[in-house]
């Protein structure tokens, strides 16, 4: 018989174990409160997707660089007018790498052409057998002043760190780290078959991040963790803390007046030729990057929640609350700072430009380009502290009207084994023939044997226990010839 065999078969632990069904009442009270958010959200797919607005390709729009491969075959110092009309008189300065690349692709495929870079701190270094790409004008095929280096090959490269993320995802995670990958490349799709194009065509970026983060949302938290009543707790957590997130920053984003115009979106707006709020863009990155932390903090709380309330289903609303909320308190410190690490690390070249201006610490704070990453830093921070409280209120209200199943704190039924074969089992599960021996009857408190103890006992004769309140035999005279003695009577 195993030791694990006496204990009772309830043991509950703090992991995320496997959500079982939900109660009948449960399911009503989570339909009642989902529903009406999911249906807002597909409506305002439906109604901000571009349905029969073409979007423009880089073409129609002024961009007609095409991209070209190849492989850069020699490098030397050279003059940087290279290509110029015969007779034209070539400059003898040496300020360029004259750069001559064999093209693998395009209109001259399998022809050298010789491209200047400028010798300059800010120009990429390129060696003999470097994989490049060039940018291709249209013009004419042959000549080195329709092309430019633009770019390095690097397909090789990300494709085995790639295949190297899958794979530690797959041996780790095995299925749930398969579904994880697949809800990653949904999201991806949602991005780019509704949220560039919405953007695209001229809707407010703002409203198409809330309904596109919304789409990411129901994707990744479901085809994660499945459909039960944790997932779609964890699901409205989300969205009202992705909703406090969208008015917060457009409440501070109009009253910082930013404008959102950075030199990217500046030459966006100019291709685009029609006008973008580009402070809605701002606003629309900042809900797009908190959604994946978001994501942590509220399966982490309702997962929390819902464990609790396995391991002692005494516990009521209040409880469930105040201990959520001890966890959820551990668990803050950490996404904020990350969030904000996040942040910095993408604003750091911009964080030392200004460090380098020499101007005072007020001026450099409210700047445009400081002042929308600390906005957006703020608003998605804010939202990640409210997610905490709320998705543990909505944890801790669905968890206390889930069913306790009945029979928990019953003595658990013997071992099938014991009761049908008697038969014990060795530390290999090996059946091992053994009687059971009778469980030996404790003796009364504070009992004791009288008898000589110097000579020990006749065997032949039976043991009396001696009350304690009885009066101790007196001692045998000392100078008394041994002999063996039976009990006092």
């Amino acid at each position: 018989m195993r030791a694990t065999d006496h204990l009772p078969a309830r043991g509950h632990g703090h992991g995320h174990t496997p959500a079982g069904p939900a109660s009948a009442p449960v399911r009503r009270l989570l339909l009642v409160l989902l529903l009406p958010l999911v249906l807002a959200t597909v409506a305002g797919a439906l109604v901000l997707y571009p349905f029969g607005q073409e979007i423009k390709t880089g073409s129609e729009v002024g961009i007609n660089h095409t991209p070209v491969r190849g492989e850069a075959t020699k490098v030397e110092k050279g003059p940087c007018a290279v290509g110029l009309p015969e007779g034209t008189p070539v400059p003898q300065d040496e300020g360029c790498f004259l750069v001559t690349v064999r093209m693998t692709d395009g209109a001259a495929a399998d022809r050298d052409v010789t491209i200047p870079v400028p010798d300059q701190p800010t120009s990429p270094t390129v060696s003999a057998g470097d994989e490049v790409v060039l940018s291709y004008s249209g013009t004419e095929p042959t000549s080195p002043l329709s092309y430019q280096l633009v770019d390095f090959q690097r397909g090789l490269p990300l494709s085995l760190l790639a295949l190297l993320f899958v794979g530690a995802v797959l041996v780790l995670g095995r299925w749930h780290g398969l579904r994880a990958l697949g809800a990653l490349g949904l999201s991806f799709v949602v991005l780019a078959l509704f949220v560039l194009p919405a953007i695209l065509a001229g809707e407010d970026p703002l409203w198409v991040a809330v309904v596109g983060a919304g789409l990411i949302m129901f994707v990744v938290l479901y085809v994660s963790h499945g459909v039960s009543a944790r997932t779609s707790t964890a699901v409205l957590g989300t969205l009202v803390s992705l909703a406090l997130i969208g008015a917060l920053g457009a409440l501070f984003g109009a009253g910082a007046r930013l404008t959102g115009l950075d030199e990217q979106t500046a030459n966006l707006v100019t291709i685009l030729g029609h006008g973008i709020d580009t402070r809605g863009l701002l606003l629309a990155g900042t809900i797009i990057g908190a959604l994946g932390v978001l994501d942590d903090v509220t399966v982490t709380q309702t997962s929390a929640v819902w464990e609790l309330r396995a391991a002692n289903p005494s516990m009521g609303f209040g409880q469930l609350y105040a201990a959520g909320a001890r966890i959820g308190r551990d668990h803050l410190s950490s996404v904020v700072n990350t969030l904000v690490m996040a942040y910095a690390g993408a604003a750091l070249p911009l964080m030392l430009s200004f460090a380098l201006s020499g101007q005072d610490l007020g001026t450099i704070l409210t700047a445009q380009d400081v002042a929308q990453e600390i906005v957006q830093t703020l608003v998605g921070s804010i939202g990640l502290v409210a997610a905490v409280p709320v998705t543990t209120a909505l944890a801790a209200f669905v968890a206390a009207r889930e069913e306790v199943v009945a029979g928990d704190d019953e003595e658990p039924a013997p071992a099938k084994d014991d009761v049908e074969d008697g038969v014990e089992e060795d530390e290999d599960g090996e059946p091992v023939a053994a009687e059971r021996a009778p469980e030996p009857t404790p003796p009364p408190a504070r009992s004791r044997i009288a008898g000589d103890l110097r000579y020990g006992y006749d065997p032949s004769k039976e043991w009396e226990r001696v009350s304690p309140r009885s009066a101790r035999p007196p001692a045998p005279p000392r100078r008394a010839r041994p002999g063996r003695r039976g009990f006092d009577d």
